[in-house]
């Protein structure tokens, strides 16, 4: 309300005072009622609810470690000494009496990181002239990237820190230089990490094949800068890899790319367009996704109208998690026949004539939809939900808060591709460094493109 309307107000008299204040009030209680129905609802971020309104963390006076009766938990003692270092007394520290021979012993074990120094190695290369070839040979540094200075395991090293830890590019170099006396400078490293991506080129591309043959594959995708500019991260994963690709459109062109016009297997997605204009074996929609707009739609509209369409679509989809988690007890036929009834009873509430405009919009979305969302009652491998694709895109979106994204195409490409190799190699259970320094030496001494080992050959 402007200064000009209170006054208008005022001077038409008591009635009409009073009455804007109580509407005024109403109002506002409508929005305090609003705000802490949003601070409680499960679905609300932490970063949401005011400290005041969170539960405290512990009781006051509660007794730290493990229950009675429950067995302790220590750090357990090393595998291997290093050294033994012993410690004797030859007066008493309290009163500086002379002390004879020890009485007992106790044994007390420190791990920690011993001092860290560059190790600078020369490397005498001896050429030879060829008389077949006709040209002069030498043998090949497996432990350095072509014409670079540094080594193998400092810029893999690297690379992981800030791809995969989400470290930025001044911390690694502060970590370097304080920690390991190791002195570099930022262009240096993001030229050592530009110069390992295109090594790992090959891994990056055998990557993406596996995407395009999975038999379930999960899609994302999150804004990015690149540059300055709005582009996007894409993100397509299972529990064997994670292909990323940071791409300015945000459309389908980005998915028929990757993907093809024909995916042989499951996509699940959430309910953006980009993915409707390819073709796959099946789709399975997010319903948790479904399951938070129900929530959020919550907080705004309270009227019995939408009340009744949230009451039914939500005993809907819960009948179908249940359905799911008791497949084992039913046969192909019977659980063939409890889906049709799913779909009979979601056809049902979408043509009923909502009054409400949310559960209409809604309704139109499902019926859309209708037959990528109990996907995952025919295939146990297919999750209902795309947690595992947000779960995958989340550490770049932290990245992103602290690094402010790329400066460069070279450097978003790099990024994309780095980003794949390390968390692929991590959802196959394998050491991210030290198989990228494998990969680097092996293709650097046969000269054969790198190829991503698989999780079978662990161990």
């Amino acid at each position: 309300m402007t200064e000009l309307e209170a006054q208008t107000i005022y001077r038409a008299g008591e009635t009409a005072t009073v009455s804007a204040l109580v509407s005024l009030s109403a109002e506002a209680e409508g929005y305090r009622r609003r705000l802490a129905l949003a601070q409680d609802h499960p679905a609300t971020p932490s970063a949401m609810k005011p400290v005041y309104a969170k539960p405290a963390a512990n009781r006051r006076g509660a007794k730290v470690g493990r229950k009675k009766g429950h067995a302790g938990a220590r750090r357990p003692p090393p595998e291997a000494i290093t050294r033994t270092v012993e410690h004797a007394l030859q007066r008493c520290p309290h009163c500086a009496h002379d002390l004879a021979a020890p009485c007992d012993s106790r044994s007390r074990y420190t791990e920690d990181i011993p001092p860290v120094r560059p190790e600078v190695t020369e490397h005498v290369i001896h050429r030879y002239w060829c008389g077949t070839c006709k040209r002069i040979v030498e043998p090949v540094i497996a432990t350095a990237l072509p014409k670079s200075t540094l080594g193998l395991r400092t810029v893999v090293y690297t690379a992981w820190l800030h791809y995969c830890l989400g470290l930025t590019l001044d911390k690694i170099v502060a970590l370097l230089n304080v920690s390991a006396h190791f002195k570099i400078t930022a262009g240096g490293l993001c030229h050592a990490w530009r110069n390992l991506a295109a090594v790992l080129q090959p891994a990056y591309d055998q990557i993406g094949g596996c995407a395009r043959a999975s038999a379930v594959l999960h899609g994302d995708e999150t804004g990015w800068r690149v540059n300055g500019k709005t582009h996007w991260l894409w993100c397509f994963t299972n529990t064997d890899l994670a292909y990323f690709v940071i791409d300015r459109c945000r459309g389908s062109p980005v998915v028929l790319k990757i993907l093809g016009e024909l995916f042989s297997g499951v996509l699940i997605t959430d309910f953006f367009g980009a993915y409707n204009r390819i073709a796959a074996l099946a789709k399975q929609k997010c319903l948790a996704h479904l399951l938070r707009e129900l929530a959020k739609v919550d907080v705004l509209d309270s009227t019995p109208a939408w009340r009744f369409f949230r009451r039914k679509l939500k005993r809907l989809l819960k009948d179908a998690f249940r359905l799911a988690s008791q497949r084992d007890a039913f046969s192909p036929a019977q659980l063939a026949r409890k889906k049709s009834r799913f779909l009979v009873r979601l056809m049902e509430l979408c043509a009923f004539p909502h009054a409400n405009r949310h559960a209409r919009r809604l309704s139109r979305r499902l019926l859309r939809y209708q037959n990528e969302l109990f996907t995952f009652l025919d295939h146990p491998q297919v999750p209902p939900d795309n947690n595992h694709a947000e779960r995958q895109i989340r550490p770049a979106v932290i990245m992103r808060k602290n690094s402010y994204c790329n400066r460069s195409r070279q450097g978003a490409d790099a990024q994309a591709l780095l980003m794949s190799v390390f968390r692929t190699l991590q959802l196959r259970g394998l050491h991210p460094v030290q198989t990228v320094i494998a990969m680097v030496e092996k293709q650097l001494q046969s000269g054969q493109p790198s190829v991503l080992p698989s999780r079978a050959s662990i161990g």
